[in-house]
């Protein structure tokens, strides 16, 4: 099942109108479709694929299994006939041996694991550039992986790399229009609420996506995913994290655990874990953030058109969050096989997390809800959650998504409840009212919403748009 990536697909055929052969590096999170993407790439090109990857981390892993993993797969997919092969070096050129002129993508998955034991893998890469994979003028290398940091570290900040890399692709989600195919021909039948109750479990990740059921409804979908001892979203979160972080784990789950409450500063976040602010705990959450789990709110403010002094993070992937809350604290009661709800409204703290999960669809989406609140074609100079604190002469406000364009602000309220009424006025203009903004500013006011509107609401014309959530899906 292969939807959407459309844009990605045709920033990577661009590459065959080049008069040279291109190195790719490509990053996102596990199971966010990234091997997919690059295979479907060489398909609709008709070019031959060779797919090596790294072996995933285990306690006895060394450089010399992961030469053994290599030297297997080229041997499966090549006239190579196998056998060892002594280090990078090696490896690369029996790779080498087997391009010729066709057109050809090879990627090099899992980047991280294949030479994570060896310090000196990066830098045969780069040789093997140079003096042998450059001179294949049809060839695309593409060198992906779900630590993205270690791509960052090793190749796109590596100087030894500067100036060799073609394109580099962040796979995020997919939007919400492409979730929605996931149902095929009966999502035009089930109502927008049953689908954004099961986006805001699994996002826009296609793996998960794909083990969607569409003829069962969102609360049985969620309990085979997450609530059965052996489903496939029971413990996902601990294999993606632990495969990607390694040591480091257990440190980075107890930030997200923080985060999961609701976007805190670095301050904010030190005093919540009991910890002092420092670089290392910035260190955490730039690879965090870098691999996709956690959002810097970081944009500009409206007052004095600068950029914030205080950033805030925010946990953005919903699996995670609901792992956090919901999966694993009922993880004893789960592989027992003894959880049960009779609703998901039952779920702890669901409509809390609902809330969070719902502006994540939203925030995650920006580029299709632009349209629909007429800024299609205009530029953008910040688009973030922001927070005004309350002082002396001014009073405090949150503001869901404040998108701000010359002498334009936009406070947009996201707001997820059964029937929405008048009150979501007064909420708006309180907060338009507290916010502080230069003279001369013309502050809009929108509404994106899942659930029922009053009628008063849209017959009252506070809104400058009213965008009801079903529009994200394509509906």
């Amino acid at each position: 099942m292969f939807f959407g990536r459309e844009e990605e697909l045709e920033t990577l055929d661009a590459l065959w109108r080049k008069p040279t052969p291109s190195l790719v590096t490509c990053r996102g999170r596990r199971r966010i479709g990234k091997s997919t993407l690059i295979e479907e790439f060489a398909a609709r090109s008709r070019a031959r694929f060779i797919e090596i990857a790294g072996e995933a981390p285990a306690q006895k892993s060394t450089n010399e299994t992961q030469l053994r993993a290599f030297s297997k797969q080229l041997a499966e997919q090549t006239s190579w006939t196998g056998g060892p092969i002594g280090d990078w070096f090696d490896a690369f050129r029996f790779l080498d041996r087997e391009l010729d002129d066709r057109k050809t993508v090879v990627l090099l998955d899992e980047i991280s694991w294949m030479g994570g034991k060896d310090p000196d893998f990066a830098g045969q890469l780069k040789t093997a550039w140079d003096r042998r994979f450059k001179k294949h003028r049809r060839l695309v290398l593409v060198v992906c992986g779900s630590v993205s940091t270690w791509i960052e570290e090793n190749i796109l900040n590596n100087t030894g790399f500067v100036g060799r890399a073609s394109l580099n692709l962040d796979v995020g989600e997919l939007p919400l229009r492409h979730c929605v195919r996931f149902w095929g021909e009966k999502a035009a039948r089930i109502a927008p609420r049953e689908i954004f109750d099961l986006l805001s479990v699994t996002g826009g990740v296609p793996r998960y996506l794909e083990d969607v059921d569409p003829g069962l409804s969102a609360a049985e979908n969620i309990r085979r995913l997450c609530f059965l001892p052996k489903a496939p979203l029971r413990d996902d979160f601990s294999k993606i994290f632990n495969s990607v972080f390694g040591e480091a784990a257990e440190t980075k789950r107890t930030i997200l655990e923080a985060l999961s409450d609701g976007p805190l500063g670095v301050s904010e976040l030190a005093e919540k874990l009991g910890t002092e602010r420092s670089g290392y705990l910035s260190r955490h959450l730039e690879q965090l953030a870098v691999a996709g789990f956690v959002s810097e709110d970081a944009g500009l403010n409206p007052e004095t058109g600068r950029p914030l002094r205080l950033t805030r993070f925010r946990l953005r992937d919903n699996y995670t969050r609901f792992y956090l809350k919901c999966i694993r604290p009922n993880g004893p009661v789960i592989d027992r096989g003894a959880f049960s709800f009779a609703s998901l409204e039952s779920l702890p703290g669901w409509e809390t997390i609902l809330g969070f999960q719902f502006e994540n669809l939203v925030a995650a989406n920006l580029a299709e809800l632009l349209p629909l609140l007429g800024m299609g074609g205009v530029l953008l100079t910040s688009a973030a959650p922001y927070r005004q604190k309350a002082g002396a002469r001014k009073t405090g406000c949150q503001i869901d998504l404040l998108l701000q364009a010359g002498r334009t602000a936009c406070v947009v309220e996201i707001k997820r409840r059964r029937t929405i009424g008048r009150e979501v006025e007064d909420e708006v203009a309180a907060k338009i009212a507290a916010l502080r903004l230069p003279r001369g500013i013309t502050v809009r006011a929108a509404l994106v919403y899942d659930g029922e509107l009053s009628p008063a609401v849209e017959a009252g014309g506070f809104f400058d748009a009213l965008v009801p959530a079903s529009k994200l899906l394509g509906f």
